[in-house]
């Protein structure tokens, strides 16, 4: 057969991608958050189905562990269930089988291709199975053939052995292409405040196979099981564990550990298509436990360096523990055979040797290899694509967003606490409990300087032992030599920010002894003048990457950075926003009691992680917001922050607590929208919001 299969550079770069992040840290950035990953897997490894002690345990908790586990594929409440408007393009037969080129709508617009293999001579309904494919695009001359085609071998055994075999495209490689590499390659960081990944749309278009194979008069809707490799083998993992029809499973080389993706770095070799959108904080062991106790074979090569063997057998350990506790171990398999992560005529055999006996009730040696037959144009469905297809652009409507509507004055107070309990359950679930206390903090001194009337105090406290991050004082000195009144004004960096405060300071502060009393009358006026009237002091703080923490600048580096802490159900922002939370706290405790009260500012994404701080400790003074993004698609992300809130309701909110000054770089017209509707229905005596026009920033003050 001629191939016209065709692995671009990209797409090898998924399966042959060296795992960068476990060599050396190069800064103390990634030295700390090398730590900080280290500590955050294991709690999540010991956290994992750590509440399942007995099998009423399980019976009780499977429920709501499922819903999770939809939630987190953007499927919770599953979408309507709209006609399917099946059409089979094409039917042509060939020894012992025949071959239906088909399309169906798992939604309006959303269109799934494949190719349905039925055995010959049936005499009734046949055990069926749907077969997801991994990664193989497979294109000529611009037309996208799908998936489907390079994996057909799988459904001609199928068929020739007495199953029904739907072998369906992926969105990225099917026909109609779609996007699996959102974050991985595009910088479609929004993907992470909508709540999106495309794992959810490949679990949809599942659940819809499983409706088309049950519609069809062949298929014994009893009898269904999934099996798929690599991409496939992750998608055989969702459908099997969030729908019981599946009967039995054989993910191939779909499932690994946490830690091998997190710490040891398999994650940079595997596309956003593979993960659920992790909230619930969840070890990859608790999706392969929602199987059980149906019969599922966890199959793999011993030398696949994207799905590590010790990782692969840790998942079966762990869940091997559920099994157990149903009395269902005989249920549970794990296939280990020599080779890379490809292919293998090895794993085939036993994924037909594990469905025969599980879907068929059969146990038959194996006496015909798995082979193509078809050129991809036999196999293709549509000679002229749909105008009407949302497959590539599926990503702006798949997860719906909060719908928020303006409430009245007597129910704003109840609306606000609302929304601050979702934050925290759906936002930012990711944080620790926090300090319970100041000394948790570990707040300590490193360095002062002094220069005539002001002094400068160098202050560490620590954020979840990884980090010592770095608070800087500037204040007047009162001739008893002790800090003078007034309020304290916090500023939060971000790395530009810092960088030009800290020449700044430096240029101000020279290295000198710290008792030292000689300043310039000039230096001692530019001082006074970065202090401003009316403030007793000025603090600046650097959150986790930036300043002195700052981690690796190179954008690979920080693309996978980033996916790692999607993974650990945070993002990088969302955590800074916990840094300035103790920031504050830290703050506030070198407060000199009621004669001096907290102020902070921010600028650009540094006015997001204030805002939010703000939301989430006792009420400051005032907080300026300065060059704010238009919306929170815009930056920075927050973990599934638009299927709660908009900027434009997190900043009221904000506004009836304290007093704000907010300015756009470039506001949208549906934030400045919201903002006028929640003023005029609430009062500038509820909401005290001072928006301005320009992008001012912290500076102009």
């Amino acid at each position: 057969m001629r191939s016209i299969l065709l692995l671009s550079p990209a797409w090898l770069l998924t399966v042959l991608v060296p795992l960068a992040f476990a060599a050396e840290p190069a800064s103390p950035g990634d030295a700390a958050l090398r730590i900080y990953f280290e500590n955050e897997t294991a709690a999540l490894e010991a956290a994992s189905l750590s509440e399942i002690e007995t099998a009423d345990d399980w019976n009780r908790l499977v429920p709501e562990y499922r819903r999770q586990l939809r939630e987190m594929l953007g499927l919770d409440p599953l979408p309507e269930r709209t006609p399917l408007e099946a059409v089979v393009a094409r039917t042509f037969a060939h020894e012992g089988f025949t071959v239906e080129n088909l399309h169906f709508q798992s939604s309006p617009g959303l269109y799934v291709t494949g190719n349905l293999y039925v055995p010959a001579g049936l005499t009734g309904p046949a055990p069926a199975i749907l077969y997801v494919c991994g990664h193989a695009p497979v294109k000529a001359n611009g037309v996208s053939y799908g998936n489907k085609t390079a994996y057909q071998h799988h459904g001609i055994w199928f068929a020739r052995h007495g199953y029904v075999c739907l072998v369906i495209d992926t969105l990225q490689l099917g026909e109609i292409e779609g996007l699996h590499h959102g974050l991985y390659r595009e910088n479609q960081w929004w993907w992470l405040a909508r709540g999106y990944t495309p794992a959810g749309v490949e679990a949809w278009n599942c659940i819809r196979a499983l409706d088309y194979l049950q519609s069809r008069p062949e298929v014994d809707g009893e009898r269904i099981g999934v099996t798929g490799r690599s991409g496939g083998g992750a998608y055989s993992w969702w459908i099997a564990a969030i729908d019981e029809r599946i009967r039995s499973a054989v993910p191939v080389a779909g499932i690994t550990s946490l830690r091998n993706h997190v710490v040891d770095g398999c994650i940079e070799g595997h596309c956003d298509c593979m993960y659920q959108f992790n909230l619930y904080r969840w070890d990859y062991p608790q999706v392969a436990a929602l199987v059980a106790p149906r019969p599922l074979l966890i199959s793999n090569t011993d030398k696949d360096s994207i799905f590590p063997l010790d990782g692969v057998v840790d998942v079966h350990a762990k869940v091997r523990r559920i099994y157990r506790l149903l009395d269902a171990d005989k249920q549970l398999g794990l296939q280990i055979t020599e080779g890379p992560h490809e292919d293998t005529q090895e794993l085939h055999i036993h994924s037909f040797v594990w469905m025969n006996r599980f879907v068929k009730g059969q146990e038959a040696p194996i006496e015909v290899a798995a082979a193509p037959l078809f050129e991809p144009e036999q196999l293709r469905v549509f000679q002229e694509l749909p105008a009407d297809q949302i497959n590539s652009r599926i990503q702006e409507r798949f997860v719906p967003q909060a719908a928020l509507s303006v409430p009245s004055r007597g129910q704003w107070e109840g609306e606000c606490q609302t929304l601050l309990e979702r934050l925290r359950d759906k936002v930012f679930r990711g944080w620790p409990e926090g300090p319970t206390s100041i000394a948790d903090l570990q707040l300590r001194e490193t360095s002062r300087a002094r220069s005539g009337r002001f002094e400068l105090v160098h202050y560490e406290l620590a954020s979840q032992a990884a980090f010592r991050l770095p608070l800087t004082v500037l204040r007047p000195i009162s001739s008893e030599g002790e800090a003078g009144p007034g309020d304290l004004t916090l500023i939060v960096c971000d790395q530009p920010r810092w960088e030009s405060t800290s020449a700044e300071l430096a240029a101000l502060f020279p290295t000198r002894p710290a008792d030292s009393e000689a300043a310039s009358d000039a230096a001692d006026d530019r001082i006074q003048a970065l202090l401003g009237e009316g403030v007793g002091a000025l603090a600046w703080f650097a959150p986790r990457g930036v300043g002195p923490t700052e981690w690796n600048r190179d954008d690979r580096r920080r693309t996978h950075i980033r996916r790692r802490f999607g993974l650990l159900g945070q993002t990088e922002d969302g955590m800074r926003v916990y840094d300035v939370r103790l920031a504050m706290q830290a703050a506030r405790s070198l407060t000199d009691g009621a004669r001096r009260r907290l102020r902070i500012e921010g600028d650009g994404d540094a006015a997001v992680w204030a805002l939010y701080a703000t939301l989430f400790e006792p009420p400051v003074r005032s907080l300026r917001a300065t060059s704010l993004p238009a919306d929170h698609a815009s930056g920075p992300m927050l973990f599934n922050v638009l299927r709660v809130t908009t900027l434009a309701r997190s900043l009221a909110t904000a506004a009836g607590r304290t007093r704000v000054t907010a300015s756009f770089r470039e506001a949208s017209p549906e934030t400045l929208e919201e903002l006028a509707s929640l003023r005029e229905t609430l009062g500038d005596d509820v909401l005290r919001l001072d928006l301005q026009a320009g992008p001012t920033d912290v500076s102009d003050r």
